[in-house]
């Protein structure tokens, strides 16, 4: 175990980990930034981000880095692991990871949110062979190719309007009769030539040979009529899952295992934390992500000195 006492550890660099990270770090907090991946969480998966202050247009992974580079500067420390337990001790808290064991005085928990899979066949036999869930990772993949998108919310339609940069053809599939999308990205997706509209289905299975995916099988929920159509990649945008078992334990989280805070960030435990996409809250977006991420991080300071 380190015999290093961090101030506060901030578990996970989205934009949300990330601001705290700089907040606390300001605030002249012992800080640490522990992450299991590459910094920007789900930023890294968005091809083009034009809602964010500052910036008409720019590539996710772009403005994962412009928020990642200025913390070394600021003093903050980096740590990569994969966190399996937090252990509540009082006035001190204890990460356990695969490899380490962090203590630290505050826990700014900022884990995201993963893409909710559709658990039907073929879908895991598929991934990396056709089934994918980050256009901007695959999508050059299939150019040429008729892709199939499924979901209806932002990240469906907007991840479809990028996918016609590669595709021959894009068709959304939505199980209701309308999408879910900000009408101004509706607007767009209904202007492309290239992208085509399947209405209240739902996907039932995915096939293919023994090297990608060749066709889907779906159903009408309302008529109940099955059709299968072929389709050379499949992208999957069905909703969220919360990064939060390690969390479970503590008592923090809603049946979903969403984790519940106040308005100040604050969990039912003190000096515990939470922002971004994990919180319960019903709006996420990487301006939402980084005013939770400033709010905890002043919060863990008025804990910490108190």
């Amino acid at each position: 175990m380190t015999e290093k006492i961090y101030d506060v550890v901030v578990i996970g660099a989205g934009p949300a980990g990330m601001t705290a990270a700089m907040y606390s770090a300001r605030s002249e907090m012992k800080t640490l930034l522990l992450e299991r991946g590459v910094p920007g969480g789900q930023m890294n998966n968005t091809a083009e981000i034009e809602n964010y202050p500052g910036y008409g247009q720019i590539m996710g992974p772009e403005l994962s880095m412009k928020m990642y580079e200025p913390l070394a500067d600021l003093g903050v420390e980096n740590a990569y692991g994969l966190v399996t337990s937090i252990v509540d001790n009082g006035a001190t808290k204890t990460i356990n990871t695969e490899e380490e064991v962090f203590e630290t005085k505050s826990i700014i928990i900022a884990t995201g949110a993963n893409h909710r899979k559709l658990g039907v066949p073929g879908e895991e036999e598929y991934g990396a062979r056709g089934v994918s869930y980050c256009a901007v990772c695959d999508g050059a993949f299939f150019r040429d190719q008729d892709i199939l998108v499924v979901g209806g919310g932002d990240s469906a339609v907007e991840e479809a309007i990028f996918l016609t940069r590669f595709g021959k053809t894009v068709t959304i599939m939505h199980r209701r009769d309308e999408l879910r999308a900000q009408k101004i990205i509706q607007e767009r997706a209904f202007a492309n030539d290239k992208i085509k509209f399947i209405w209240d289905s739902v996907l039932e299975e995915i096939k293919g040979d023994e090297r990608k995916i060749e066709s889907v099988r779906y159903k009408n929920v309302k008529t109940g009529e099955v059709t299968e159509a072929n389709f050379g990649g499949l992208f999957i945008y069905v909703g969220l899952d919360a990064v939060s078992e390690f969390a479970r334990d503590l008592g923090i989280t809603d049946e979903e295992g969403w984790i519940i805070t106040d308005a100040t960030m604050k969990t039912s435990i003190p000096g515990i934390f939470a922002v971004g996409d994990v919180r319960q809250k019903d709006f996420r977006q990487i301006t939402t992500a980084v005013g939770d991420g400033a709010q905890a991080a002043q919060e863990a300071y008025k804990y910490v000195e108190g």
